[in-house]
């Protein structure tokens, strides 16, 4: 039995509704939750798998997940995510190799970070909610990861649509 293009886009549209019915949720409440919730991987070889993120104006919290995809523990190639306007970003990093990695290599009551995860090492993860309150769509912001000498390489850029 042949089911055209159109048939199984329709079957799956039908679908995503029943379960978003089904679950008290409007399509478009789905989508928009989808938007606002991020994931970024780093391996081995101190490198993000995207140099760009982004989200819509419309979301009023982000969450991001880092995931490791290395093997190696984090006290040899440990990794997190930070979240600052462009401008901050350099002594932001350099403020945070003092730190050290019980504080993630972020220094306590830094108000220039946006937010942070965990440092992790090969295979874990690390989740953060964070409010997009004060973020404007007009300013440059800068993700990198803040262990010791990675944030030169592993950066890129957040952007609010």
């Amino acid at each position: 039995m042949k089911i055209s293009i159109h048939r199984l886009k329709t079957i799956s549209a039908v679908g995503l509704l029943g379960f978003s019915a089904l679950f008290g949720m409007s399509s478009s409440a789905m989508a928009h939750a989808n938007e606002c919730e991020l994931t970024i991987s780093a391996n081995d070889a101190m490198q993000f798998d995207t140099k760009e993120l982004s989200v819509p104006a419309s979301c009023k919290e982000v969450t991001l997940t880092l995931t490791h995809s290395g093997q190696l523990p984090k006290a040899a190639m440990g990794h997190n995510w930070v979240l600052t306007k462009a401008a901050d970003m350099q002594a932001v990093a350099n403020d945070g190799m003092g730190a050290g990695v019980d504080k993630n290599y972020v220094k306590d009551g830094d108000t220039r970070v946006i937010a942070h995860t965990d440092v992790v090492g090969g295979g874990s993860s690390s989740s953060i909610t964070f409010s997009t309150e004060g973020m404007s769509a007009s300013e440059a912001y800068k993700f990198f990861c803040s262990f010791p000498g990675h944030w030169a390489i592993m950066q890129g850029s957040f952007i609010i649509k």
